[in-house]
């Protein structure tokens, strides 16, 4: 791995294609190559998440998970690789309900915020459903195994709990939704 990374800038893909784990060269177009992307980007974002002050717990998980985003990323590089599998989404489960046990049941939507750390994760989630949408988008022309698919679903609950788990750690409420706030509506009175 060190010598295939030593060197960065090769060329070959100034003319609009990108090689692939099995060699084989798509365009930077390609649905593949768009859902790699997304799995980057999410696994950025968790990055920048985890940049954050966050229980020790949760930065575990998170760390983790970026693990399992790069094997994801390979898994869509080398059609026909399998990395991510029913394991990987178990995982995910456990971890939702770990956490979840420990909140308070949900009556009301929730916003995005409270804090920093918490809008991240909300940041996340959204990403991670992009991401999902995209596999979807390539399952429906390419092989992609299930538990991709599967994975990123289980991702977006488990960031959607985190977050209100950081701002539970950080002393702060859910930021609730109110129906119809600001619109002038005689229910707001």
């Amino acid at each position: 791995m060190g010598n295939r990374l030593s060197k960065i800038v090769t060329r070959t893909g100034d003319a609009g294609s990108t090689g692939l784990g099995d060699g084989s060269r798509v365009g930077k177009d390609s649905l593949r190559i768009e859902a790699m992307g997304q799995v980057d980007e999410l696994n950025s974002t968790l990055g920048l998440l985890l940049c954050e002050d966050l229980p020790a717990e949760i930065a575990h998980a998170l760390v983790g998970v970026q693990h399992d985003l790069f094997d994801l990323g390979g898994e869509l590089c080398i059609p026909r690789m399998q990395m991510i599998g029913a394991a990987h989404v178990e995982r995910l489960e456990n971890l939702v309900e770990q956490f979840n046990a420990e909140l308070a049941p949900l009556k009301d939507f929730i916003l995005p915020g409270g804090t920093r750390a918490a809008a991240l994760a909300h940041l996340a989630r959204t990403v991670c459903r992009r991401a999902e949408r995209q596999i979807v988008r390539l399952a429906a022309s390419e092989e992609v195994y299930e538990f991709a698919r599967k994975y990123l679903n289980r991702l977006s609950d488990l960031l959607f709990v985190l977050a209100r788990a950081v701002n539970k750690a950080a002393g702060r409420d859910d930021v609730l939704w109110i129906q119809r706030k600001n619109r002038g509506d005689s229910a707001d009175a």
